[in-house]
Protein backbone atom coordinates (compact mmCIF):
# COMPACT_ATOMS: atom_id res chain seq x y z
CA UNK A 1 0.00 0.00 0.00
CA UNK A 2 0.94 3.56 -0.69
CA UNK A 3 1.51 5.86 2.36
CA UNK A 4 -1.79 7.60 0.59
CA UNK A 5 -3.85 4.18 0.51
CA UNK A 6 -3.09 3.90 4.22
CA UNK A 7 -4.92 7.09 5.62
CA UNK A 8 -7.86 5.94 3.82
CA UNK A 9 -8.19 2.83 5.06
CA UNK A 10 -10.84 1.59 8.62
CA UNK A 11 -10.97 -0.91 10.78
CA UNK A 12 -12.02 -4.52 9.38
CA UNK A 13 -15.10 -5.61 11.73
CA UNK A 14 -13.87 -8.58 13.80
CA UNK A 15 -16.38 -11.11 12.37
CA UNK A 16 -14.90 -10.43 8.91
CA UNK A 17 -11.36 -10.89 10.56
CA UNK A 18 -12.22 -14.06 11.82
CA UNK A 19 -14.47 -15.31 8.76
CA UNK A 20 -11.07 -14.31 6.84
CA UNK A 21 -9.11 -16.42 9.07
CA UNK A 22 -11.58 -19.37 8.65
CA UNK A 23 -11.11 -19.38 4.75
CA UNK A 24 -7.06 -19.63 4.80
CA UNK A 25 -7.17 -22.33 7.42
CA UNK A 26 -9.39 -24.47 5.76
CA UNK A 27 -8.37 -23.96 2.24
CA UNK A 28 -4.51 -24.53 3.30
CA UNK A 29 -5.57 -27.96 5.43
CA UNK A 30 -7.44 -29.11 1.95
CA UNK A 31 -3.56 -29.19 0.53
CA UNK A 32 -1.54 -29.84 3.47
CA UNK A 33 -0.60 -33.52 4.38
CA UNK A 34 -0.21 -34.99 8.22
CA UNK A 35 3.54 -35.06 7.91
CA UNK A 36 5.52 -33.13 6.74
CA UNK A 37 9.33 -33.59 5.25
CA UNK A 38 10.95 -30.90 7.57
CA UNK A 39 10.28 -29.85 11.24
CA UNK A 40 8.61 -27.07 11.34
CA UNK A 41 6.13 -27.25 8.38
CA UNK A 42 2.66 -26.83 9.30
CA UNK A 43 0.74 -30.18 8.92
CA UNK A 44 -2.87 -30.85 8.10
CA UNK A 45 -3.12 -31.84 11.67
CA UNK A 46 -1.47 -28.44 12.99
CA UNK A 47 -4.64 -26.75 10.40
CA UNK A 48 -7.18 -28.31 11.63
CA UNK A 49 -6.05 -27.36 15.65
CA UNK A 50 -5.72 -24.12 14.53
CA UNK A 51 -9.05 -24.24 12.98
CA UNK A 52 -10.69 -25.55 16.01
CA UNK A 53 -9.29 -23.28 18.32
CA UNK A 54 -10.66 -20.09 15.97
CA UNK A 55 -14.05 -21.55 15.90
CA UNK A 56 -14.45 -22.57 19.70
CA UNK A 57 -13.14 -19.14 20.25
CA UNK A 58 -16.19 -17.52 18.10
CA UNK A 59 -18.47 -20.12 20.45
CA UNK A 60 -19.03 -22.49 17.01
CA UNK A 61 -18.63 -25.42 19.46
CA UNK A 62 -20.41 -27.64 17.27
CA UNK A 63 -17.95 -26.82 14.11
CA UNK A 64 -14.98 -26.56 16.68
CA UNK A 65 -15.87 -30.45 17.97
CA UNK A 66 -16.02 -31.58 14.36
CA UNK A 67 -12.82 -29.98 13.07
CA UNK A 68 -11.02 -31.52 16.52
CA UNK A 69 -12.22 -34.86 16.02
CA UNK A 70 -10.61 -34.80 12.78
CA UNK A 71 -7.18 -34.48 14.59
CA UNK A 72 -8.07 -37.01 16.77
CA UNK A 73 -9.37 -39.60 14.58
CA UNK A 74 -6.28 -39.83 12.82
CA UNK A 75 -4.40 -40.91 15.67
CA UNK A 76 -1.19 -38.98 14.55
CA UNK A 77 -0.67 -37.79 17.87
CA UNK A 78 -0.31 -39.53 21.37
CA UNK A 79 0.14 -38.26 24.73
CA UNK A 80 3.46 -38.65 25.76
CA UNK A 81 3.92 -41.18 28.96
CA UNK A 82 6.17 -38.38 31.41
CA UNK A 83 4.75 -34.66 31.53
CA UNK A 84 8.20 -33.63 32.94
CA UNK A 85 9.75 -34.32 29.87
CA UNK A 86 7.43 -32.40 27.53
CA UNK A 87 9.78 -29.38 27.76
CA UNK A 88 13.17 -30.92 27.45
CA UNK A 89 15.18 -30.17 24.31
CA UNK A 90 15.65 -33.59 23.94
CA UNK A 91 12.67 -34.87 23.83
CA UNK A 92 11.52 -32.09 20.96
CA UNK A 93 9.29 -33.11 18.15
CA UNK A 94 7.41 -36.25 20.16
CA UNK A 95 4.47 -37.81 19.11
CA UNK A 96 2.34 -34.70 21.51
CA UNK A 97 3.89 -32.36 19.41
CA UNK A 98 1.11 -30.92 16.45
CA UNK A 99 3.27 -27.40 15.89
CA UNK A 100 6.07 -25.93 17.34
CA UNK A 101 8.63 -22.78 16.50
CA UNK A 102 11.74 -24.24 15.77
CA UNK A 103 14.37 -22.86 17.31
CA UNK A 104 18.33 -23.16 17.61
CA UNK A 105 21.06 -22.21 20.06
CA UNK A 106 24.17 -21.80 17.20
CA UNK A 107 23.42 -18.27 16.61
CA UNK A 108 23.40 -15.13 19.21
CA UNK A 109 22.13 -11.54 18.81
CA UNK A 110 21.69 -8.91 21.67
CA UNK A 111 19.65 -6.49 23.38
CA UNK A 112 19.97 -4.22 20.53
CA UNK A 113 19.14 -6.64 18.22
CA UNK A 114 16.75 -9.35 19.30
CA UNK A 115 15.38 -10.40 15.76
CA UNK A 116 19.32 -11.53 14.98
CA UNK A 117 18.36 -14.20 17.40
CA UNK A 118 18.27 -17.81 16.31
CA UNK A 119 17.32 -19.32 19.23
CA UNK A 120 14.26 -18.94 21.71
CA UNK A 121 14.95 -15.81 24.15
CA UNK A 122 12.33 -16.29 26.17
CA UNK A 123 13.62 -18.86 28.87
CA UNK A 124 16.42 -16.13 29.33
CA UNK A 125 13.93 -14.00 30.15
CA UNK A 126 12.15 -16.47 32.51
CA UNK A 127 15.29 -16.90 34.43
CA UNK A 128 16.45 -16.60 37.68
CA UNK A 129 18.44 -13.52 38.03
CA UNK A 130 22.12 -14.30 38.74
CA UNK A 131 21.68 -17.35 40.10
CA UNK A 132 24.66 -19.85 40.86
CA UNK A 133 23.77 -22.87 41.68
CA UNK A 134 23.15 -26.09 40.05
CA UNK A 135 20.49 -27.40 37.30
CA UNK A 136 19.19 -23.75 36.19
CA UNK A 137 21.05 -20.69 34.55
CA UNK A 138 21.13 -17.18 35.23
CA UNK A 139 18.11 -15.02 33.69
CA UNK A 140 16.06 -12.21 34.32
CA UNK A 141 13.10 -13.11 36.13
CA UNK A 142 10.08 -11.89 34.01
CA UNK A 143 6.84 -13.54 33.11
CA UNK A 144 7.15 -14.66 36.95
CA UNK A 145 4.16 -17.70 38.42
CA UNK A 146 2.44 -16.68 41.27
CA UNK A 147 1.59 -18.72 44.68
CA UNK A 148 -2.07 -18.89 43.84
CA UNK A 149 -1.41 -20.90 40.52
CA UNK A 150 1.33 -22.72 42.63
CA UNK A 151 -1.39 -23.72 45.29
CA UNK A 152 -3.86 -24.15 42.91
CA UNK A 153 -2.63 -28.12 41.90
CA UNK A 154 -4.28 -30.30 43.63
CA UNK A 155 -1.80 -32.88 46.19
CA UNK A 156 0.05 -35.45 44.14
CA UNK A 157 -0.26 -33.15 40.79
CA UNK A 158 3.31 -33.71 39.25
CA UNK A 159 1.97 -30.99 36.73
CA UNK A 160 2.54 -28.47 39.81
CA UNK A 161 6.75 -29.03 40.03
CA UNK A 162 6.91 -29.47 36.35
CA UNK A 163 5.22 -26.19 35.91
CA UNK A 164 6.54 -23.92 38.70
CA UNK A 165 9.36 -23.61 40.58
CA UNK A 166 9.79 -22.88 43.89
CA UNK A 167 13.29 -21.81 43.77
CA UNK A 168 13.76 -21.19 47.68
CA UNK A 169 12.36 -24.79 48.03
CA UNK A 170 15.04 -26.18 45.11
CA UNK A 171 17.86 -24.52 47.50
CA UNK A 172 17.17 -25.88 50.76
CA UNK A 173 17.30 -29.40 49.15
CA UNK A 174 20.25 -29.34 48.04
CA UNK A 175 23.65 -30.02 49.73
CA UNK A 176 25.49 -27.44 49.76
CA UNK A 177 22.22 -24.93 49.65
CA UNK A 178 24.14 -21.72 52.08
CA UNK A 179 26.65 -21.57 48.82
CA UNK A 180 23.54 -20.59 46.38
CA UNK A 181 22.48 -17.31 46.03
CA UNK A 182 20.19 -15.67 43.91
CA UNK A 183 18.89 -11.46 42.88
CA UNK A 184 15.45 -10.19 42.30
CA UNK A 185 14.67 -9.25 38.72
CA UNK A 186 13.14 -7.08 36.98
CA UNK A 187 9.69 -8.91 37.18
CA UNK A 188 10.01 -8.62 41.05
CA UNK A 189 9.72 -11.81 43.15
CA UNK A 190 7.36 -14.16 43.31
CA UNK A 191 9.33 -16.99 44.41
CA UNK A 192 8.72 -19.15 41.73
CA UNK A 193 9.50 -19.13 37.74
CA UNK A 194 8.10 -20.81 34.78
CA UNK A 195 10.28 -24.35 35.19
CA UNK A 196 8.71 -24.97 31.40
CA UNK A 197 10.87 -22.21 29.71
CA UNK A 198 14.08 -21.27 32.18
CA UNK A 199 17.80 -21.23 31.44
CA UNK A 200 19.13 -24.72 32.57
CA UNK A 201 22.48 -25.80 32.78
CA UNK A 202 22.89 -27.94 29.87
CA UNK A 203 22.30 -24.36 27.98
CA UNK A 204 25.04 -22.21 29.67
CA UNK A 205 27.79 -21.11 27.29
CA UNK A 206 25.83 -20.89 23.87
CA UNK A 207 25.97 -16.95 22.22
CA UNK A 208 24.64 -14.27 24.13
CA UNK A 209 23.73 -16.81 26.99
CA UNK A 210 21.22 -14.89 28.81
CA UNK A 211 19.22 -14.32 25.64
CA UNK A 212 19.83 -17.58 23.61
CA UNK A 213 17.81 -21.40 24.13
CA UNK A 214 17.55 -24.06 21.62
CA UNK A 215 14.03 -25.04 23.38
CA UNK A 216 11.81 -24.64 20.97
CA UNK A 217 8.18 -22.79 21.52
CA UNK A 218 5.56 -25.09 21.77
CA UNK A 219 2.43 -23.91 20.40
CA UNK A 220 -0.01 -26.86 19.80
CA UNK A 221 0.30 -29.82 21.90
CA UNK A 222 -1.64 -32.77 21.69
CA UNK A 223 -3.01 -32.02 24.96
CA UNK A 224 -4.73 -28.91 24.19
CA UNK A 225 -6.62 -30.84 21.47
CA UNK A 226 -8.17 -32.97 23.61
CA UNK A 227 -9.05 -30.45 26.08
CA UNK A 228 -10.49 -28.16 23.43
CA UNK A 229 -12.63 -30.89 22.07
CA UNK A 230 -13.63 -31.40 25.63
CA UNK A 231 -14.76 -28.18 26.01
CA UNK A 232 -16.46 -28.04 22.10
CA UNK A 233 -18.34 -31.15 23.34
CA UNK A 234 -19.41 -30.15 26.53
CA UNK A 235 -20.83 -26.27 25.53
CA UNK A 236 -22.53 -27.46 21.82
CA UNK A 237 -25.93 -27.68 21.52
CA UNK A 238 -26.70 -30.38 22.36
CA UNK A 239 -23.65 -31.37 24.38
CA UNK A 240 -21.99 -34.54 24.25
CA UNK A 241 -20.67 -34.47 28.04
CA UNK A 242 -19.35 -38.57 27.90
CA UNK A 243 -17.13 -37.33 25.05
CA UNK A 244 -15.96 -34.39 27.26
CA UNK A 245 -15.25 -36.69 29.70
CA UNK A 246 -13.12 -39.35 27.80
CA UNK A 247 -10.93 -36.92 26.81
CA UNK A 248 -10.65 -35.27 29.79
CA UNK A 249 -9.42 -38.61 31.31
CA UNK A 250 -6.93 -39.11 29.19
CA UNK A 251 -5.36 -36.22 30.18
CA UNK A 252 -5.58 -36.63 33.88
CA UNK A 253 -4.76 -40.32 33.47
CA UNK A 254 -1.50 -39.50 32.14
CA UNK A 255 -0.55 -37.52 35.77
CA UNK A 256 -2.72 -40.10 37.46
CA UNK A 257 -5.54 -38.04 38.49
CA UNK A 258 -8.50 -39.00 39.70
CA UNK A 259 -11.30 -39.44 36.96
CA UNK A 260 -14.25 -36.63 36.73
CA UNK A 261 -17.89 -36.95 36.94
CA UNK A 262 -19.46 -33.95 36.56
CA UNK A 263 -21.78 -32.50 33.95
CA UNK A 264 -23.05 -29.64 31.99
CA UNK A 265 -22.06 -26.00 33.58
CA UNK A 266 -19.93 -27.79 36.20
CA UNK A 267 -18.06 -30.06 33.59
CA UNK A 268 -17.44 -26.97 31.68
CA UNK A 269 -15.86 -25.11 34.50
CA UNK A 270 -14.06 -28.43 35.31
CA UNK A 271 -12.47 -28.20 31.47
CA UNK A 272 -11.43 -24.66 31.94
CA UNK A 273 -9.17 -25.40 35.46
CA UNK A 274 -7.78 -28.33 33.40
CA UNK A 275 -6.65 -25.91 31.10
CA UNK A 276 -4.47 -24.10 33.67
CA UNK A 277 -2.82 -27.00 35.13
CA UNK A 278 -2.48 -28.65 32.31
CA UNK A 279 -1.05 -25.58 29.87
CA UNK A 280 0.05 -22.85 32.51
CA UNK A 281 3.29 -21.19 31.46
CA UNK A 282 2.68 -21.74 27.94
CA UNK A 283 0.49 -19.02 26.91
CA UNK A 284 -2.90 -19.45 27.05
CA UNK A 285 -3.98 -18.30 30.27
CA UNK A 286 -4.74 -15.03 29.84
CA UNK A 287 -6.90 -15.51 26.62
CA UNK A 288 -9.06 -18.84 28.22
CA UNK A 289 -9.84 -16.24 30.39
CA UNK A 290 -10.79 -13.51 28.08
CA UNK A 291 -12.75 -15.90 25.79
CA UNK A 292 -14.75 -17.41 28.23
CA UNK A 293 -15.34 -14.35 30.18
CA UNK A 294 -13.88 -14.84 33.48
CA UNK A 295 -11.10 -12.79 33.24
CA UNK A 296 -12.21 -10.15 35.81
CA UNK A 297 -12.70 -12.94 38.41
CA UNK A 298 -9.21 -13.64 37.80
CA UNK A 299 -6.88 -11.39 37.17
CA UNK A 300 -6.61 -8.25 39.44
CA UNK A 301 -7.33 -4.91 38.03
CA UNK A 302 -8.86 -6.41 35.22
CA UNK A 303 -11.72 -3.78 33.57
CA UNK A 304 -14.05 -5.88 31.33
CA UNK A 305 -14.91 -3.68 28.28
CA UNK A 306 -11.10 -2.46 28.42
CA UNK A 307 -8.58 -4.75 29.18
CA UNK A 308 -9.03 -7.76 26.79
CA UNK A 309 -7.37 -5.12 24.45
CA UNK A 310 -4.28 -3.55 24.32
CA UNK A 311 -4.40 0.13 23.82
CA UNK A 312 -3.73 1.18 19.86
CA UNK A 313 -0.35 3.36 19.71
CA UNK A 314 -1.33 7.05 18.75
CA UNK A 315 1.62 6.71 16.44
CA UNK A 316 -0.57 4.04 14.49
CA UNK A 317 -3.70 6.08 15.09
CA UNK A 318 -2.27 9.20 13.81
CA UNK A 319 -0.69 6.89 10.65
CA UNK A 320 -4.48 6.18 9.38
CA UNK A 321 -5.21 9.95 8.94
CA UNK A 322 -7.77 9.75 12.26
CA UNK A 323 -9.87 6.57 10.49
CA UNK A 324 -9.22 4.51 13.78
CA UNK A 325 -10.84 4.93 16.53
CA UNK A 326 -9.04 4.24 19.86
CA UNK A 327 -10.03 0.86 21.87
CA UNK A 328 -12.88 1.39 24.23
CA UNK A 329 -12.12 2.76 26.99
CA UNK A 330 -8.67 4.03 26.74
Amino acid sequence: LGADEVTKLTRTPKAEVYAQIETDLRNAEAVLDWSAAQKGRITKGACLSLLGKVLLYQDKFTEAATALERVISQNQYQLIDNYTELFSVANEGNSETVFDVEYSGAEGGSYGCLICLEGNAAPGFHGIRQYNGPEYGDGNSYNLPTEKLYNSFAAGDIRRDASVLDIDAFIAAQPNSDNITYAVGGGGHTGYYNNKYIKRQGEIGLPDNDLTSPVNYRVIRYADVLLMAAEAHNRAMPANDAKAREYLKLVRDRVNMPEINSGGAQLTQDIWAERQYELSGEGHRFFDLVRTGEAAKEIPGFVTGKHELFPLPQVEIDLAGGNWSQNANY
